[in-house]
């Protein structure tokens, strides 16, 4: 079933021959400037995308959101912000309103020139009144090595008002935002402060909690838009539904890990504050020995216990009161026989793995997603550019 753009946005899609054959040119639009906010990489090789949307966000509005895949035009000097500042140019002109009023995003490799005369004619040909509603189109249109769409949609509270987003993101993931490119739009109406609130509050707790390698972006980029067509919503309702898009995109960029067969979530509870909590579930679900238990379907603990253990500035994590779970089975302290590890490592065979873990140290929890390590993943990067 496609899924539709929330009132008051429409979508050009197209193939301007970025690197290939499938689309990678994505514009959604409004008729008007309408609240906006966006959360990116802190990357200190962060790309002209990024500096460009930051700067223009920055006043809390926009009307147009630009998304280049299979290029991410970062580490192109001038140049590439010379190419940057003119595809914005382009597209505002095309649309009728300011440069300052667009976004934009990059994804692919690295260190490479946007192919400009593509790019000019793909900004030429597009409509001065996008009209596509299928967000399932513009999904299709940011991916780069993705195997699917992610989109994702909720209603507000039950009322007419929704949220639809739309993400990619496959590798070199490991957020201060996750190569991730994220697309949030709702005909809620809320004002810029409220959205930027509502949205980094979201983002802290779902985008900010994925990783499939470590690697931070160049390029990571989420943002969000208002357009207020359906009018003004409960801020509670507003929050549960954004909270729910972005853990849905969330799973799905993990589940959708470059050579990934298995989803993992990390819980850790009973921590001394959410900072310590999300410290020891990232360094959990980040460990290659992690990883690659997991994939081999190895109940193998002692490598949860040994990831614990490397949060060394935590002092105040005891072994002695540190509780390991696979699943809702137990394995630290209390120790599981050869059965209960048999029927672990049919547990680990399965599409979606749970580690609990429980510090002992306080009553705080964080939640993180990944996914395991395979030779898929190894073949995928080894063969990227080549």
């Amino acid at each position: 079933m496609t899924i539709e753009l929330p009132r008051g946005f429409a979508a050009h899609v197209a193939n301007i021959g970025v690197k290939d054959a499938t689309d990678d040119f994505v514009v959604i639009a409004t008729e008007r400037r309408v609240p906006a906010a966006g959360v990116f990489t802190r990357s200190r090789f962060a790309g002209p995308s990024v500096v460009i949307s930051r700067q223009h966000v920055a006043d809390g509005w926009a009307r147009a959101m630009v998304v280049v895949s299979k290029n991410a035009n970062v580490a192109n000097g001038a140049v590439g912000l010379d190419d940057a500042n003119e595809l914005v140019a382009g597209v505002a002109a095309r649309l009728g309103c300011e440069p300052a009023d667009v976004l934009v995003a990059s994804t692919g490799i690295i260190g490479r020139r946007y192919p400009i005369d593509r790019i000019r004619a793909g900004v030429a040909a597009m409509p001065p009144q996008p009209s596509g509603r299928d967000a399932d189109a513009a999904a299709r249109g940011i991916m780069t090595t993705d195997t699917v769409a992610k989109v994702a949609a909720a209603s507000v509270g039950g009322g007419p008002a929704r949220v639809v987003g739309f993400a990619k993101g496959v590798g070199m993931i490991e957020p201060d935002m996750a190569t991730m490119i994220a697309v949030l739009l709702t005909d809620a109406e809320l004002d810029p402060a409220q959205l930027d609130h509502q949205f980094r509050s979201a983002v802290d707790e779902t985008f900010n909690c994925v990783s499939i390698d470590t690697d931070t972006s160049t390029s990571d980029t989420a943002v969000i838009l208002a357009s207020g067509a359906a009018g003004p919503v409960a801020a509670e309702a507003f929050a549960v539904a954004l909270r729910e898009v972005c853990l849905t995109l969330t799973k799905l960029i993990a589940r959708d890990g470059e050579g990934a067969e298995t989803l993992i979530e990390v819980t850790v509870d009973e921590a001394r504050d959410r900072a310590q909590a999300k410290r020891v579930a990232k360094a959990i679900v980040n460990s290659p020995l992690v990883k690659t238990a997991v994939h081999g379907a190895d109940p193998n603990w002692g490598r949860v216990a040994m990831a614990v253990g490397k949060c060394s500035d935590d002092i105040d994590i005891d072994a002695e009161r540190v509780v390991i779970r696979f699943g809702y089975t137990e394995v630290y302290p209390k120790r599981v026989d050869e059965t209960g590890l048999a029927e672990l490592a049919d547990y680990l065979r399965g599409s979606d793995v749970l580690i609990h873990v429980s510090l002992g140290t306080g009553d705080a929890s964080a939640t993180v997603w990944g996914c395991d390590l395979t030779a898929g993943y190894v073949r995928i990067n080894a063969d990227y550019t080549t």
